[in-house]
């Protein structure tokens, strides 16, 4: 007899492929007339409001900074990129948006940004910059984005097609699919997949051409945005796993490295002379380059997850925590691949430990919910999830768990609660499926 996910977790009867499930379930999704673009003066569709943006960088940046195991806690870090960002954006055509900026512990390769002007890079990109004008290039690409509304316009594109308002949930279309193990393995790569926009070839080209405007403008040398060209084509050689997120969100082309040359030479060549401040990255990144045999066997980890080899991840993340003991990402990853392996009571450990490291971050917590629930303490999973909610409020799965663990604990009227209050929420899928069925069998509702 088959039964829902809700079933084989009330009867404690979970399997890997539950567990995967829970664990991709901790990233919440995104929701999304004519008005001037700020970049080309000209009129656009836009049914996106500047309000509107601010509010869905609001709502959901901080999950995608969560699902990217959070901001380092190197604070001199974070403040060096926010110092290089914040000028940038100054030069920028929207230096009024409330633009901030950080380093996140994924070791991927990639940056992005929110429509509201929330940027992130990830540990793995910065390992692969070598000047502060090539870091220049990359943020000042991201601000590119947000000063020509190229999130918003996609959206109201998508609104002008559909007619409707609609949210993308990090797992939507997954439930009942193989990608789960793809999904858990890869980690903030797929929920940045899930969150962020998907830009056009056209949108990249903008985004590169007001990119290289602000780092000149700045007083970098052009040629930066031509050396983190070439570093992404090098690494696409070398380490495409590692680039696959960047290129399903920022396409990639020969062009544009091409492109970014020519321009050196034709409308930049009066900047040549400007400096790259090779030195001044090499002292503000000394840090996270002596990380650099931690960072690339969590690449290697994260691979291995990804083609579901988890006792292979496993001796990847070992080798990454025996190198930095009190690696948050890389403790949160072990802990994920332990769940991947039916661990649940190792799983907690390492959850636990993450917790103790970085209490501020989220992502530990809700982990370590999962590894309860495997290890029938639904007491515990309630209270951890109810945690996660408090530091990490929007996301309808936590609260969907919630009602699990209340059920476990045979406490009817609180998962009840829970339940509706769920299905608030997500109206489809298997759990709503099962959370609307436990509110008819209880009699809260009628079929």
């Amino acid at each position: 007899m088959k039964y829902s996910l809700g079933e084989r977790v009330y009867a404690g009867k979970l399997t890997r492929r539950d567990f995967l499930w829970l664990l991709t379930a901790s990233t919440a999704g995104i929701v999304t007339g004519c008005a001037t673009n700020p970049v080309t003066g000209e009129r656009q569709l836009m049914l996106v409001s500047e309000e509107r943006e601010l509010a869905i960088d609001r709502q959901n940046s901080p999950h995608q900074f969560s699902s990217d195991y959070g901001p380092v806690q190197d604070q001199e870090l974070n403040a060096y990129i926010e110092r290089v960002g914040k000028a940038l954006s100054l030069n920028s055509h929207r230096p009024d948006m409330p633009y901030s900026f950080r380093v996140v512990n994924a070791t991927y390769v990639n940056a992005y940004a929110f429509p509201g002007g929330s940027i992130a890079a990830t540990r793995g990109i910065l390992l692969e910059i070598r000047s502060e004008a090539e870091l220049a290039g990359l943020l000042g690409h991201e601000i590119g984005h947000v000063s020509a509304r190229h999130t918003a316009e996609r959206m109201s594109k998508g609104l002008l097609m559909s007619g409707l308002l609609t949210g993308a949930a990090v797992y939507a279309g997954s439930q009942g699919s193989e990608d789960w193990l793809k999904m858990i393995s890869i980690g903030g790569q797929y929920a940045a997949g899930a969150l962020l926009a998907h830009y056009s070839r056209e949108d990249e080209r903008q985004a590169d051409a007001l990119g290289m405007e602000y780092m000149t403008r700045s007083g970098y040398n052009p040629q930066g945005m031509v050396g983190l060209m070439e570093i992404l084509v090098r690494l696409f050689n070398d380490k495409p796993s590692a680039l696959e997120m960047m290129y399903a969100t920022h396409p990639m082309s020969s062009e544009r490295l091409q492109t970014a040359r020519d321009r050196t030479v034709i409308d930049y060549y009066t900047a040549a002379e400007l400096p790259f401040y090779e030195e001044r990255y090499m002292d503000q990144t000394i840090n996270l380059r002596a990380m650099r045999g931690t960072i690339e066997s969590l690449q290697k980890g994260e691979e291995a997850m990804t083609s579901q080899k988890f006792s292979q991840a496993q001796t990847y993340f070992a080798d990454a925590l025996r190198q930095t003991p009190n690696d948050y990402a890389g403790l949160v990853l072990m802990a994920k691949c332990q769940m991947a392996l039916n661990n649940p009571g190792e799983a907690k450990f390492y959850a636990e430990q993450a917790k103790a490291i970085y209490p501020e971050e989220a992502q530990a917590t809700y982990l370590s919910g999962i590894a309860d629930l495997g290890v029938n303490k639904p007491d515990a999973a309630y209270d951890a999830f109810d945690g996660y909610e408090r530091m990490l409020p929007g996301n309808p799965n936590t609260i969907f768990l919630k009602g699990i663990s209340l059920e476990q604990m045979q406490n009817k009227q609180g998962a009840a609660e829970e339940y509706y209050r769920y299905l608030q929420q997500v109206t489809q899928g298997q759990n709503a499926e099962y959370a609307y069925q436990r509110l008819v069998d209880w009699r809260v509702i009628r079929p």
